[in-house]
């Protein structure tokens, strides 16, 4: 605390308040941005299903996993009563229903807060809260007018309960958001959507907070499988492409998509904002029309995924930015609607045990039980599997 000049200069003189002033000017200037990212590999926890564990149970496969971050999609009472004492950190969401009202006013986002964050805090880790999702990459303008207000309307209230200087405020777009991505310093935002996009990229660079991004190669490559490499999307041995402007080469759809957002970003004038994958993943089963949708290319990226993710390295075009993804998703979710993939994200199947092999192992307990959310009542596990999770990636229309 800086003392009144006429008090310092009676006790201390002249020399020593000039000493005094000299050390705080040197004092470090505190970095007021609030991270909610422990690491570089998080999960997506869905729970769009009627046969998946219970809350507690996925406790105990995260943390035998050694994952520290997690979304979910809401703010599931049962979900963070679960993660007390966990350690674990978790984004919650605000769903695109609420917007509208939350837009409306502070003190709707007072009351949302108050019901579905504040009690669980401390014990509960909450480190953000996402408002909204895919929201400018949706077909529904009125939400585009809502996204801003609801947004500092959201932080407005975390800062007046004093919980700013632990929980980010965000927001998780669409690859829908973007004109183009392909080279990926041809990256720009879409023209009607920049009135939107700006304003909140503004704020979020005043309260420093990150661009999430929702990315899927394998969505890319399923619009496209007769130009696009698979191997490129797999992050296997291929060409690769080479970007002329920046002469910059990309061995990797991943790499090159989140490249293509950073650069998105640039050009709208926001060139230190870091990107951070909120989805990415790969469907290990799908319909006749859904090219790569199998056990072997799920396997395959969402454990090559891993291996990139843990070597904490940043991309071609950021290279000393580490890259940071939330996997898509924890376990496949047998209610989702829409075509068969939707329903096959999963790293984990509804009973606990691995989709496919990646690298995690089991914990081996005859006496475990998993408690199953729904019709099927409980089963027995003769083990549980442990896991860990990927980053997100952003889909590219990419043509070779």
């Amino acid at each position: 605390m800086l003392l009144p000049v006429q008090f310092a200069s009676n006790q201390m003189g002249f020399s020593s308040l000039f000493f005094l002033l000299f050390l705080l000017l040197l004092s470090p200037i505190a970095d007021l941005s609030v991270h909610a990212f422990t690491g570089t590999y998080g999960i997506n926890y869905g729970r769009i299903a009627d046969n998946i564990p219970s809350p507690e149970s996925v406790v105990t496969l995260l943390k035998a996993a050694k994952i520290k971050n997690v979304r979910i999609y809401d703010a599931n009472h049962d979900v963070l009563t679960a993660f007390k004492g966990s350690g674990i950190e978790i984004i919650v969401g605000l769903g695109n229903e609420f917007l509208k009202q939350i837009s409306v006013g502070e003190d709707h986002a007072i009351d949302w807060i108050k019901e579905n964050v504040q009690p669980f805090l401390p014990g509960t880790k909450i480190r953000g809260i996402a408002v909204g999702n895919e929201v400018l990459g949706s077909t529904d303008p009125e939400l585009w007018e809502v996204l801003l207000n609801a947004v500092k309307n959201v932080y407005s209230a975390v800062s007046r309960l004093h919980l700013a200087d632990d929980i980010e405020v965000s927001s998780p777009h669409s690859e829908a958001v973007f004109a183009n991505s392909f080279p990926p310093s041809a990256c720009i935002f879409k023209e009607t959507l920049l009135p939107y996009m700006k304003p909140l990229l503004q704020f979020f660079s005043q309260i420093g907070s990150p661009f999430y991004i929702n990315a899927y190669p394998f969505l890319a490559y399923m619009s496209d499988p007769e130009h696009i490499d698979l191997n490129y999307a797999l992050f296997q041995s291929n060409p690769g492409i080479y970007d002329s402007k920046t002469n910059l080469h990309y061995d990797n759809m991943f790499d090159a998509q989140v490249d293509a957002a950073y650069a998105a970003l640039e050009k709208a004038g926001f060139a230190k904002m870091e990107v951070i994958v909120s989805e990415t993943g790969w469907a290990s089963k799908g319909d006749a029309t859904e090219a790569g949708a199998t056990v072997k290319n799920a396997r395959t990226y969402n454990y090559n995924l891993r291996k990139r993710l843990m070597k904490k390295k940043g991309t071609p075009y950021r290279p000393k930015i580490a890259v940071k993804a939330y996997i898509f998703a924890l376990f496949n979710e047998n209610l989702k609607p829409g075509p068969t993939s939707e329903r096959n994200f999963g790293l984990f199947k509804a009973d606990g045990s691995i989709s496919y092999d990646i690298g995690f192992t089991g914990l081996t307990s005859a006496a475990s039980s998993l408690k199953v959310t729904g019709a099927g009542g409980w089963f027995q596990s003769s083990y549980l599997v442990v896991f860990a999770t990927c980053a997100a990636v952003v889909p590219l229309a990419l043509t070779s």
